[in-house]
Order: structure tokens, then sequence, then C-alpha cells
């Protein structure tokens, strides 16, 4: 039961494997390049929620609050607005190639370009 209750306790580490697991899936099973980067950017939004989950201290306060009992460490927050703002221009600069493959093709769909191109 004792056991039970800690893997309840880090429900944010499950939903951050399970969130992998769902981009994960869908960046591999799936042959439309729009979904594929859904998939992408689900996978990216885990490793974002799984950096903060460990960043965060029970009983510490954020840097900028007056606080006897300690800080959480900025640095991984840092990153992760840096990661952010990757994750925003990959995802952009996937679309734009999208598009180009689109205007060049006239699909989106993986097996049709790679029929049309053998």
């Amino acid at each position: 039961m004792k056991m039970l209750m800690e893997l309840m306790l880090r429900y944010n580490y499950w939903i951050s494997v399970v969130l992998m697991l769902i981009g994960f899936y869908t960046m591999i099973s799936k042959k439309n390049f729009i979904k594929k980067i859904i998939g992408m950017n689900i996978f990216q939004t885990a490793i974002f929620l799984l950096y903060i989950s460990m960043a965060d201290i029970e009983g510490r306060s954020a840097p900028i609050i007056i606080s006897e009992t300690g800080y959480v460490n900025p640095l991984p927050h840092v990153l992760i607005l840096t990661a952010i703002v990757v994750s925003v221009s990959t995802t952009a600069v996937a679309l734009s190639l999208i598009m180009k493959i689109y205007k060049e093709y006239g699909s989106i769909e993986e097996d049709k370009i790679l029929e049309v191109h053998s």
C-alpha cells in the first residue's frame, strides 16, 4: 500500500512518460507530416514537464520570494524557456518545409511522396 501511495505522489512523472510515449508513437506510426509534427510537439512538451517536475523541491520557494526554507534552482526553468523558443522555431521551420513539399508533390502523406519520388 505504501508503494502505491508513493507512485501516486509522483503522478507528474507518469503523465510525462505517457505523453512521451504518445508523442513517440505518433511520430513513428503516422504517415501525415502534420501529424508527425504534432507528435513531436507532444514529445517536447513531455520533456518540458519532466524537467520542471524534477526541478521543483517541496517546501522551497521561487528565487524572487524571500524565504528561510531555501530556494528552488532557477536554471532548469530558464533552460525550459529556451527550449520552448527552440520548439516553436523548429515547428515553424517544419511547417514551412511541409508547405514546400506540398507544392512540389501535391501531398503531405509520406507514402504518396515516396511513390512519386521512386
